[in-house]
């Protein structure tokens, strides 16, 4: 956990003192346990052994013993379901005032959607304001992992779930995918940042297109952030290198690609209709020597606009060349 800002006393969300409880006292008791059956055995080894007996006695067993060893125990598993259900159903049903917001999953980045249609790669969210999530998977299942916070929540393609929390200290929190989803799962990472409600107000309001520091000084610097904010960046890259998909600088526009069409070798020109079609319907046509169902389709996720701009970025690429 990275954080901004140290509270001494006060959790990170509502849910740490629960799930705290319940974690200290399954240990507890499994060291109790550890410890216990330990010197026993020490115990039995050493009255038992074969100097002192070396001729084998039968030993009656003992009712109240077994007693003992079946109540005690299971007394114990009760208590350790109670800590974990006392501190797992108030996770169900988040409260009617808490604000919304929609997680989308897909290899292999998370990107968050506000009310406002507000879209960021990282979760922002005001500091005591109960904040639930929508989670939606648009290919494998991913799990949504806040560390600090002690939620995660699978999401399943098809699948409507969601969690919630109350954030109780301004910071910054990493945020992971804790199921395991493909070759650049480890790079499937966020972060929470925890800020204050006029802060929050103010990048709520705050609608403008993501930029880099580097707008205005590059040509397609714009398109680029765009990329690296919708996670393109993690199956294509911009050096030639091969990932998932192929690199941008395959782009040379007005020459002739490769692709698959319904199996078959088609050849097409890399131009601005190609790129639509390859955001919007990226498996009608695949590029030769690429596996086919990696890319879902960004319909309704990337508008045109943004698409324009990551043009623009591409054709930048090929003027460097």
């Amino acid at each position: 956990m990275i954080s901004m800002q140290s509270t001494p006393g006060i959790d990170a969300s509502n849910f740490v003192s629960s799930f705290n409880l319940a974690f200290y006292f399954m240990v507890g008791i499994a060291l109790l346990f550890m410890l216990g059956l330990t010197v026993l055995m020490l115990y039995f080894v050493y009255k038992y052994n074969r100097k002192k007996n070396s001729k084998a006695v039968q030993i009656e067993g003992s009712v109240r013993l077994e007693i003992l060893w079946t109540v005690i125990p299971a007394l114990l598993t009760l208590l350790m379901f109670y800590f974990g259900w006392s501190g797992w159903k108030p996770m169900t049903k988040a409260p009617d005032d808490a604000m919304v917001v929609t997680s989308t999953a897909r290899m292999w980045n998370f990107s968050f959607e506000y009310e406002n249609g507000k879209s960021s790669p990282e979760l922002v969210v005001p500091v005591n304001t109960p904040v639930k999530i929508n989670l939606v998977a648009l290919d494998v299942i991913h799990s949504l992992f806040i560390p600090a916070f002690r939620i995660k929540s699978d999401m399943v393609p098809g699948r409507e779930t969601m969690m919630w929390f109350l954030p109780q200290r301004e910071g910054q929190y990493d945020l992971y995918c804790a199921e395991y989803c493909g070759l650049q799962h480890s790079y499937m990472t966020s972060v929470v940042k925890v800020v204050s409600q006029e802060e929050y107000l103010k990048w709520y309001t705050d609608t403008t297109a993501v930029t880099t520091a580097t707008e205005g000084s590059a040509p397609g610097a714009e398109g680029l952030a765009i990329l690296k904010n919708r996670g393109c960046n993690a199956c294509h890259t911009s050096d030639g290198s091969k990932l998932v998909g192929p690199s941008y600088l395959d782009l040379r526009f007005g020459e002739k690609l490769i692709v698959l069409r319904d199996g078959k070798e088609t050849e097409v020109t890399v131009d601005e209709t190609y790129i639509i079609n390859s955001i919007y319907d990226p498996n009608s046509e695949i590029v030769k020597g690429y596996p086919k169902g990696l890319m879902q389709s960004y319909k309704g996720v990337v508008p045109e606009d943004e698409i324009t701009k990551i043009i623009e970025y591409l054709k930048s690429l090929n003027e460097e060349q």
